[in-house]
């Protein structure tokens, strides 16, 4: 049972990343024309710069959605990181008495 379950929330994980990699790009998208290819490149380089930028600018170019969508996402994958962790650690440790 508990490995079904951390199967599940292991592709649950998988989506959430899934959905922050659509919207980093999504985020690029708008990066590039708006601030030219230096930065659009250092986002690409560095995720943080893209996720603070796109926040800042969410306003300005219509990111409000995107996002929200990404911090979600973001927000969910640590969530379901350290559930997936303790779950392995419970399972390895569980046997050891």
């Amino acid at each position: 049972m508990a490995r079904r379950k951390r199967r599940d929330l292991s592709i649950l994980y998988m989506l959430a990343a899934l959905g922050q990699l659509a919207c980093w790009v999504m985020v690029l998208i708008k990066m590039f024309p708006a601030e030219g290819p230096l930065k659009g490149i250092l986002g690409v380089f560095c995720g943080l710069y893209a996720f603070i930028w796109g926040w800042m600018n969410a306003g300005r170019l219509g990111l409000k959605n995107i996002m929200l969508a990404w911090t979600a996402c973001f927000v969910l994958t640590i969530i379901l990181g350290g559930m997936i962790g303790f779950s392995s650690f419970s399972a390895a440790t569980s046997g050891m008495q």
